[in-house]
């Protein structure tokens, strides 16, 4: 019953991940092994590895690389890219808010917030970050250039200004202390891009 399996499985890597945020707020990135991510979230090590292969993909796993082409197709509106990045991260604030985590303050701080900071303050989750971006990338482009007959380069400039000027939002918020929501970043700094988009058009 495909349907239970993957339910299980989105059940268990929601599980790790929240067991392997309480570990590393805990005891600090460095410190933790996937071992011990394994034991808190009372599954083997290799089904941690399985999922997420590393700890830095722990941090930075999402469900775009395992989207077909027809599903990538119908999330990017080639007419309005931004919006439908701005619609991406709304979507994905909203699901990861429902279940909060506790803070040290006893307040509850989303999931979706608890990964992104350590994108900022661990070099190695940054560059898995990255990486991610830059697959993302390349699959974004060539969805945008039938519809506004833009040649390879120029599709390939214009996924990866959405792709990392998503991030250079992200580390905005980072930095102001994210309080928040992070896709009043993103909508704010991707309001140029926006625009020349539109003058585009």
């Amino acid at each position: 019953m495909p349907g239970l399996r993957e339910q299980w499985r989105r059940t268990a890597i929601h599980t790790i991940t929240e067991r392997a945020l309480d570990l590393f707020d805990e005891r600090g990135f460095d410190a933790v092994t996937i071992e011990q991510i394994a034991a808190a979230a009372e599954v083997s090590p290799s089904s941690v590895y399985r999922y997420f292969g590393t700890k830095e993909g722990l941090l930075v796993a999402d469900d775009f690389d395992s989207l077909s082409d027809e599903d990538l197709a119908a999330l990017v509106d080639p007419a309005d890219p931004v919006g439908s990045l701005l619609g991406s991260v709304l979507a994905y604030e909203a699901a990861s808010d429902r279940i909060p985590a506790p803070t040290e303050a006893g307040e509850t701080e989303p999931t979706s917030r608890r990964r992104v900071r350590y994108f900022f303050s661990e070099p190695s989750v940054r560059m898995a970050a990255l990486a991610t971006l830059d697959r993302a990338a390349k699959r974004v482009a060539p969805f945008l250039a039938p519809e506004r007959g833009l040649s390879p380069t120029q599709a390939h400039v214009v996924a990866n200004a959405l792709a990392f000027g998503y991030f250079a939002a992200l580390e905005r918020w980072f930095t102001d202390g994210g309080t928040h929501p992070i896709a009043e970043y993103v909508e704010e700094g991707m309001r140029p891009l926006r625009a020349i988009w539109a003058t585009a058009a």
